[in-house]
């Protein structure tokens, strides 16, 4: 599960994702376990719900580059872009306002570009987090 933002820009509208991660991480009773992970560049935390296990990830990079930091973590952890949900803001929808999306095009969204880039594939599930136009 990626939270996709500007890393280091919390409270943005455009880090949403990274802020939904810290509430999961929360609940999840992980929120301590988050560590530096060099490798993909992300802060990563792991979790067990439901008995799945999850990666929970924060790129450290800007939004158009967050997908370097998915795709290398995808390699590490043997995901495929299937198995990743990315969770990022949407400008189209009212604030607050909440939607899957399963695969697709990056509707102009350049951190889901990135992923969809990095990974080479547009399967991934993404949690649409309205943010509405300013």
């Amino acid at each position: 599960v990626a939270g996709l933002g500007n890393y280091g820009m919390r409270g943005t509208r455009h880090s949403v994702g990274m802020e939904v991660l810290d509430q999961l991480a929360r609940r999840l009773v992980v929120a301590e376990g988050w560590r530096v992970d060099k490798r993909c560049c992300a802060d990563v935390a792991l979790a067990t719900a439901h008995g799945l296990e999850l990666v929970l990830l924060k790129p450290r990079r800007f939004m158009n580059l967050n997908g370097l930091s998915v795709a290398s973590a995808a390699e590490i952890y043997s995901l495929g872009p299937g198995d990743i949900y990315l969770v990022h803001d949407d400008l189209d929808k009212a604030l607050g306002k909440v939607a899957i999306k399963l695969g697709g095009s990056a509707r102009g969204h350049n951190g889901v570009q990135s992923c969809i880039s990095a990974l080479q594939s547009s399967e991934m599930t993404r949690l649409r987090i309205g943010i509405g136009r300013p």
